[in-house]
Order: C-alpha cells, then sequence, then structure tokens
C-alpha cells in the first residue's frame, strides 16, 4: 500500500459548537482525508502563505467536509505515479490548484495530486528551497514577467516593491535586483531596512508614504514599475505616482482588497494594472518560472529570506503572517 493507513498531519477537525470556526489539530488522518489524484507523494516540506494562515484560523473560507488538511503548496518524492510524467523517486512541487483550499494539501506527511498540477523539483534544489519559495515566490517572479513583457526594462527607472518585509515581497526584491533593477522598498517595518538592503534593495520608504492615498490623481512620476502586495490605498498612491507607462503587477491585499482610484493616469500616462493569478495559472507559466528563479535567486539568497519550522509550530506562524510581523519566508518540516 503506497499511504499508510494513519500519518501525521495538522488538520482542521468539527467546529466545537454549531457556527462556530473549525479547530486546528496536530494529529493522524488517513488516506480517506487525501483527494482523488493519480500521483502519490511523500511530503517533505511547506510553507505558511497568508492564504493558509486564514485557513488555519477559520478566516475566510467554509470546510463542509473535515478532517481537512491546509496548506496550498509542498514537496517531496513520488510514491507511486499513474502519469508517464513522473515515476518514483522523483522530486516534486505542487504550489496551488486548489490543494489546500479545496482539497487536502502540504501539512502532512502524504498527498495525492493530478500529475498535470506537478512541476519536478529543479535541479540541486531540495525541498526545503522549493518551499522557500512556494506561492509567494511564484507570485513573486510572475509578477517580474510581467514587468518585463511590458517593456519595464533595467534603466527605465526605479521599480516600487510595496509590502517588501513579507514574503511576496522579499522575493520580489531579490528577483528585481538579480534582474539588474533599481529597487524600492516600501514596509511598515522600517527595522527590516538592513534585511532589505541584503536583498538588493537600494533604498526603503516607510510605508507612511503611501497608505493614506495619493491627494490628487496625479502625483509627480516615481516608479518605472511596482509589485504591490497590499492593494487598498497603497495601490491608489502608487498608480497615481506612475511614471508614463508605469506597469504595476499586483498580487497582494494586506492594506484591503478594494481600492479608489482615478482613470486619469491610465489616460494620460498610460498606467498598466495587470493582475497575478499564483494559485492556479498554466502549467507552462509554472515550468517558466521554475526555470528562471534558480538563476536568479540562488540557495544562498534564498536561505537568507527563509526561517525553518517543525508542523507543530503552524498555530503560531498563523499568526505572525496574519499579523504582518513574518520575515520572509517560513519553511515547514511536516516530519520534524
Amino acid at each position: 500500500m503506497s499511504i499508510p493507513e494513519k500519518f501525521r498531519a495538522f488538520f482542521l477537525d468539527w467546529p466545537e459548537a454549531e457556527g462556530g470556526k473549525p479547530v486546528g489539530k496536530l494529529g493522524e488522518i488517513g488516506p480517506s482525508a487525501l483527494p482523488e489524484g493519480d500521483v502519490v507523494i511523500r511530503v517533505s516540506h511547506t510553507t505558511m502563505n497568508y492564504k493558509d494562515a486564514m485557513m488555519v484560523k477559520g478566516i475566510g473560507y467554509r470546510i463542509k467536509d473535515f478532517p481537512f488538511v491546509p496548506g496550498i503548496d509542498l514537496a517531496g518524492t513520488v510514491v507511486s505515479s499513474g502519469s508517464p510524467d513522473f515515476k518514483a523517486g522523483d522530486a516534486v512541487v505542487l504550489n496551488g490548484y486548489g490543494a489546500g483550499e479545496h482539497f487536502a494539501g502540504g501539512f502532512a506527511q502524504y498527498a495525492r495530486a493530478r500529475a498535470e498540477w506537478l512541476v519536478p523539483a529543479p535541479a540541486g534544489w531540495d525541498a526545503a528551497d522549493c518551499m522557500a519559495v512556494g506561492t509567494a515566490g511564484i507570485s513573486a517572479m510572475i509578477g517580474a514577467l510581467e514587468l518585463e513583457k511590458h517593456g519595464v526594462a533595467p534603466g527605465k527607472g526605479p521599480v516600487l516593491v510595496t509590502g517588501a518585509a513579507g514574503g511576496v515581497g522579499s522575493f520580489s526584491i531579490a528577483i528585481l535586483a538579480a534582474m539588474g533593477h533599481q529597487v524600492l522598498a516600501s514596509t511598515g517595518r522600517m527595522e527590516e531596512a538592513d534585511y532589505l538592503k541584503s536583498l538588493g534593495a537600494a533604498e526603503v520608504l516607510p510605508r507612511s508614504e503611501f497608505e493614506n492615498g495619493p491627494d490628487r490623481p496625479m502625483l509627480p512620476k516615481r516608479f518605472a514599475g511596482c509589485i504591490d502586495a497590499v492593494g487598498g490605498k497603497t495601490l491608489s498612491t502608487v498608480i497615481s505616482s506612475m511614471d508614463e507607462r508605469g506597469t504595476i503587477a499586483s498580487c497582494g491585499l494586506a492594506g484591503g482588497n478594494s481600492f479608489t482610484a482615478s482613470l486619469i493616469p491610465f489616460f494620460l500616462r498610460g498606467v498598466r494594472l495587470i493582475g497575478v493569478e499564483g494559485g492556479h495559472g498554466p502549467i507552462a507559466e509554472r515550468r517558466e518560472v521554475w526555470a528562471r528563479l534558480p538563476k536568479l535567486v540562488g540557495r544562498e539568497r534564498l536561505r537568507a529570506m527563509t526561517t525553518r519550522h517543525v508542523i507543530s509550530e503552524i498555530p503560531g506562524l498563523a499568526e505572525l503572517v496574519l499579523a504582518g510581523r513574518q520575515r520572509g519566508r517560513a519553511v515547514i518540516d511536516v516530519n520534524g
């Protein structure tokens, strides 16, 4: 049998009271908690994204079937495969496609998935390295590719990264700096300035410059591009501050899931706002991301923005992420 009758997981169980929130538990579950899929994976590592933190704390999701295993990212080794694309022993990565949101994800020692959702782990990278990237790193890389596709080339002007000390922000800085951009980092945690500069930021700006929204439709031109992980009024300020044909890749909502902005910067400056969808994109896009990432972010840089944890630390990590206090990426050993 490729999956044992019982294995360790952090899972959500039935609410303690009717109408209450699901209860997070560290314990054992069986194969029946896993979805159908042609590939069985022995999970080594997972990570904590904002979506995961919301799920762990019972925010924003309605779970009907319990026990439910969160975790939108996982990396491990194929145990068995019904697909010609993968064989037992292959190192694989899964980012999104409903894992940890609609069916059991990475917070367990075993997982099942469809082959078309998986990518091979990059050569020379282990499971922990892949989870240091996670969906946050995937989103950052897609955002950088969108800027590239829309003509935001190195030397055209500064590129802003908002929410800079978080997972998407940290990766965005490292990627953009490696591509040759002058990167400006905006954060509400100015005590992290040295860390952000170590990733490649040329200058660190306080969040207060952006978080209250613009006082007029168009502000002075400041940025050729932006990867925005904040949204809300910060995004409104950024739109008003873009240069001609400036491009914004939007991939986060830490500052709010809606914003109000004038159309004038879009009409008079040709500003472009592009949404980044890091959870369910085409697998060809994922393969491009995983092909380019290792060339831009080496393992030493990767580990500088990563903290290591074990599965029992999941509840505390969720609180840190939701409070905006987690620096960079959190990698979780599901067997630790």
